[in-house]
């Protein structure tokens, strides 16, 4: 399936049952907020254990869910989400050039000019 495709899905699934009047902005921000938290479970006490392979049920839940919120809140502040993304990436790359970035998790204000 693709991205389109979700979308479209995850909206229509909301207008079926008429909640969009509850995905205000504020809301739709907090509960991205929460759920993201509930990722970060996934992780809570694991010490140095930084596996996933018995946790990706549950993580793949938890991002559906994170995404979900995201679709909601772009449609409801007029954003199309894929163009974000997309520009987003386009302002990164710029950012941190191949040449520059590559292996390294400096930020790109670190990077040589």
């Amino acid at each position: 399936m693709s991205f389109e495709d979700a979308t479209s899905k995850t909206l229509t699934f909301r207008e079926e049952r008429d909640w969009a009047q509850f995905h205000n902005p504020k809301d739709l921000a907090i509960s991205i907020s929460l759920e993201a938290a509930e990722l970060l479970e996934s992780f809570q006490w694991s010490g140095i254990d930084l596996t996933v392979e018995d946790k990706q049920a549950h993580m793949a839940e938890e991002l559906a869910d994170i995404t979900i919120y995201c679709i909601y809140l772009a449609d409801a502040i007029g954003i199309d989400l894929a163009d974000a993304v997309n520009s987003k990436i386009d302002e990164n790359a710029k950012k941190y050039p191949v040449d520059q970035s590559w292996g390294s998790s400096k930020k790109y204000t670190e990077l040589e000019s």
